[in-house]
């Protein structure tokens, strides 16, 4: 006996549906858009700051809760930038997953932790994207009842 099981294309690329994502990123770069148009393909809604501290507040003063934080760390002085952004939520009593990507990561990190952040190699593929996303949310994941 055989048995199929179909898998409906247009809602299983929808990883994070309704999962609002803040990206810190500077304004006016293309690969901000591009990473922005890549998630919100993913199913998130994309919220975009180009200031360290606007982004730490945002996030912690937002009452309804972001999903996940993508950091563009080179923009703002490499890796380091980006761990003490961590650290800074994690000192405002923050707890969410969080992607840091920059060309000082020569090998990409999935951590098992929860709390500590995925690091990935810029420029970002596609795959790189996806794959980190999956594994930011991977505690999030709802799945269809068939």
């Amino acid at each position: 006996m055989q048995l199929f099981r179909q898998i409906d294309p247009g809602t299983a690329a929808l990883v994070g549906w309704g999962v609002r994502v803040m990206l810190l990123s500077p304004n006016g770069g293309e690969g901000a858009s591009r990473m922005a148009e890549r998630i919100a393909g993913f199913g998130g809604v994309i919220e975009t700051e180009a200031d360290i501290f606007s982004c730490v507040d945002a996030v912690a003063e937002d009452s309804t809760g972001f999903g996940l934080l993508v950091i563009e760390c080179d923009a703002f002085g490499g890796l380091e930038a980006g761990r003490r952004v961590v650290s800074m939520l994690g000192q405002a009593g923050e707890r969410l997953p969080v992607m840091l990507i920059s060309k000082e990561v020569t090998e990409q990190v999935f951590p098992h932790d929860s709390n500590a952040p995925i690091l990935l190699r810029a420029p970002l593929s596609a795959v790189s994207l996806r794959v980190g996303f999956e594994h930011a949310l991977r505690d999030r994941l709802v799945y269809l009842a068939a």
